[in-house]
């Protein structure tokens, strides 16, 4: 019986191993997923500065009441983080403040504006960005 209780504990990992390396900062998927966070967020941040009256933005942060002066501030906001998601070692700060942003249009749309289905797209945008932070804090 000690043969086979030492064989045991002889193929059993050690309590005090470190857990095994997973390498998805930095990868390849990992840059493709903040490129992609990248070219969304400029769009949509560099859109928040046509001064058209009849563009979308314009019209919606005059419907929301707040002045247009947070259009800029939230087109210069995201434009900025766009490039921090791109950094390598400045993407967590990025994401954190995509998502607040995002958790800010997506709570608006709903309360302010009262159309339910425009918060979609705020709202998958916060999602994708949720999990991806928490998948590059995991691995």
């Amino acid at each position: 019986m000690t043969d086979t209780t030492q064989e045991l504990t002889q193929t059993a990992e050690p309590q005090d191993a470190a857990p095994r390396q997973l390498k998805f900062q930095n990868s390849a998927p990992d840059w493709a997923i903040r490129a992609v966070f990248f070219l969304v967020f400029l769009y949509f941040g560099t859109a928040k500065f046509k001064s058209d009256p009849a563009a979308p933005w314009v019209v919606l942060f005059h419907q929301i009441g707040l002045g247009q002066g947070l259009r800029f501030f939230t087109g210069a906001l995201e434009s900025v983080c766009a490039f921090l998601v791109l950094v390598s070692g400045t993407v967590e700060i990025g994401l954190a403040i995509l998502i607040v942003t995002m958790f800010a249009a997506t709570i608006s749309t709903v309360l302010i504006l009262h159309v339910p289905s425009e918060a979609v797209v705020p709202f998958a945008l916060l999602c994708g960005m949720i999990a991806f932070w928490l998948h590059r804090r995991r691995v």
